[in-house]
């Protein structure tokens, strides 16, 4: 049997004070702010024929004991298809051909969340 040993030095004092922090401030704000860059960065990405697809981005925010999340979502939706899913994914044609999807979505949120996380870190490791 294999035993390991941790040893920690310091405290988590920093992501505490953060933690509290964002219970009591306006963290509902800050993530409308994301939902909105993120409507707008798939908007601005999303191909286009007519703009319907894009321009039916729209996002939620889900809280629950643990915290919030935000969900982006699309509700041009055809024949009980979600456009925006096989613009990024393809799709099959009635004579069996295959339309190939283009990766739009995850190019278009990444800065998004690249913002996310360094806005969560500049404030983690605040003095």
């Amino acid at each position: 049997m294999f035993l390991a040993r941790i040893n920690q030095k310091g405290d988590f004092s920093k992501t505490f004070k953060f933690l509290k922090a964002s219970v009591t401030s306006d963290y509902l704000r800050v993530l409308n702010k994301y939902g909105d860059d993120g409507v707008k960065a798939l908007s601005l990405a999303t191909p286009t024929e007519t703009g319907e697809t894009a321009n039916s981005w729209n996002y939620q925010i889900k809280q629950n004991g643990n915290g919030a999340s935000i969900s982006w979502t699309n509700s041009n939706v055809v024949n009980g298809v979600s456009i925006a899913i096989i613009l990024q994914y393809g799709h099959g044609t009635k004579n069996g051909g295959f339309v190939q999807g283009r990766d739009y979505i995850n190019p278009a949120l990444k800065p998004v969340f690249d913002k996310i996380a360094n806005d969560v870190w500049k404030e983690v490791t605040k003095s």
